[in-house]
């Protein structure tokens, strides 16, 4: 930091014997003495006069260095700050112990200061067939009674249409069978038996990723339908060691949240704007632009409390939802 130039030591400026340091510019200063009076050797004064400012130099240009070199350690120390807070910053309903189907970051993944991700493809490398088999395995208690989707000759070709009517406004999602049938056929049936109906979505963020959590009768996140099922794409599809690397699940698609790879029940969540996550959440579907009005309605009145992560400031609940 730029200092100020010293100043005079006391007494009569014209007359005293101390030295003045004066500035000047913004790194180096030099030193000069008033003329003594009457009976002062010039010869000696000069020689002192030289030693004097030379040592003055050389005491700047040393400060001047240790200036110099402390600046790559500061950028260095404010980069490797920067890093810490994109890797733990970005998450939604840590897990914790309370079993909650989330959206989290995994703490282990890098990040570099101003990271480029590649957006989620939404078609698999590898075609399915016509149909597959699914498996639903029993995991706790249902939030609310609904019965076990069929499990064989799922259809894994087409699309189909679930509407969410919300007191907040449609949300349509058209939600793609070729990607992830077994998931399709779950939520399909959720909507066909009622599960839906009446259940608020929970959960909003607004920083990092810019979701809408629904899909918990209970309303706390820890909810679900008393079974779950194995992740599919992108998770069967991605190399096992790319599966801390984020990909952009963009504006517009729909995922599952989990407790953790394969425990996937009821919950979902909405993308109104691109989220940078690893490829362990189910992609399923679109949402219509209908639906991402709606969602831009209730992302732009935030979260309960000015928070960035928490309940809707305005409660948003499935009123109805239809497969059509």
């Amino acid at each position: 930091m730029e200092g100020k130039s010293n100043p005079d030591p006391p007494g009569d400026h014209h007359s005293a014997r101390f030295p003045r340091v004066v500035r000047i510019g913004r790194n180096f200063s030099c030193t000069y003495f008033p003329t003594r009076k009457k009976g002062y050797n010039a010869v000696s004064n000069n020689k002192e006069r030289r030693q004097t400012a030379l040592s003055q130099l050389e005491k700047e240009l040393k400060s001047r260095d240790r200036k110099e070199k402390t600046k790559p350690m500061t950028v260095v120390a404010a980069s490797l700050a920067v890093i810490l807070l994109v890797v733990g910053g970005i998450w939604y309903a840590a897990t914790r112990d309370t079993g909650e189907e989330a959206i989290t970051a995994d703490e282990t993944t890098t990040a570099p200061e101003d990271p480029t991700y590649e957006p989620l493809a939404v078609t698999r490398t590898t075609p399915l067939g016509n149909t597959v088999s699914c498996t639903y395995e029993e995991a706790g208690e249902a939030s609310r009674e609904v019965s076990t989707p069929e499990t064989e000759d799922v259809p894994a070709t087409g699309t189909v249409t679930v509407n969410l009517s919300t007191n907040q406004g449609e949300i349509g999602m058209e939600l793609d069978r070729s990607v992830s049938p077994c998931t399709v056929n779950a939520i399909e049936h959720f909507a066909a038996e009622g599960y839906y109906d009446d259940v608020v979505c929970h959960r909003l963020t607004t920083s990092g990723i810019y979701v809408l959590q629904c899909g918990d009768p209970s309303g706390t996140g820890a909810g679900g339908p008393g079974f779950q099922f194995a992740n599919e794409y992108p998770t069967d599809e991605a190399a096992q060691e790319d599966l801390n690397t984020p990909v952009i699940y963009e504006r517009g698609t729909i995922a599952m949240a989990n407790a953790g790879q394969d425990t996937n029940g009821s919950q979902f969540f909405l993308n109104y704007e691109d989220s940078p996550l690893p490829p362990v959440y189910t992609y399923f579907g679109q949402i219509t632009e209908e639906g991402l009005a709606t969602l831009d309605a209730i992302a732009e009145t935030g979260v309960e409390g000015g928070a960035t992560d928490g309940a809707p400031a305005e409660k948003v609940v499935i009123e109805t939802a239809t497969v059509a």
